[in-house]
């Protein structure tokens, strides 16, 4: 049986809805609305790097077609990364867009160098409500084959262009986050 590793299942909530089930250090990381890439390169001196999964044109899986009000048999562009601290990945993350909505969007040049890098850099950048997920389904395996404790959601609007991006802290990050100097 297959898995899809980016698979997390309809249990998304409002990121309030699951403050009081995640420690302080968590919420910082899970309900902030600013850059992830930004923040992974201040919180640790590894290096950063991106590890490209996957990229391309395919469907949308069912929960991503109804945040991004699709017809399911839609097609989107899709790209799916590791974001890495030194060779440990800390999150994995899968980004959709409707392909109708991606006209002037450099999405597919974006190669190794990170979706948000580019995002946050782009005037008129909006950020609708984060939804969290907590522990994403057990099938929920990585490259890695390691878990992830937390997953969040959010939809950023650029002009006509909508991603969806869905982030899944590792259990490396948690293992970092346990530490009592963090």
């Amino acid at each position: 049986m297959t898995h899809d590793r980016f698979s997390a299942g309809p249990h998304w909530l409002p990121a309030d809805a699951q403050r009081p089930h995640m420690s302080p250090a968590w919420w910082r990381w899970l309900a902030s609305r600013d850059s992830l890439t930004a923040r992974l390169r201040a919180a640790n001196p590894q290096s950063f790097t991106v590890r490209l999964l996957a990229q391309g044109m395919a469907r949308p899986r069912l929960d991503e077609a109804q945040a991004l009000g699709l017809d399911p048999r839609a097609r989107i562009w899709r790209r799916e990364v590791m974001l890495m601290l030194g060779d440990t990945p800390w999150v994995a993350a899968r980004s959709v867009a409707p392909l109708a909505s991606l006209h002037g969007a450099r999405l597919q040049s974006l190669g190794t160098r990170s979706l948000g890098s580019w995002l946050f850099r782009q005037p008129g950048l909006e950020r609708d409500p984060i939804e969290i997920i907590r522990s994403p389904t057990p099938t929920f395996i990585t490259a890695h084959g390691r878990a992830a404790p937390w997953g969040r959601r959010s939809i950023l609007r650029l002009g006509r262009t909508s991603i969806l991006v869905q982030e899944f802290f590792l259990d490396a990050m948690a293992a970092d986050l346990a530490l009592p100097s963090r």
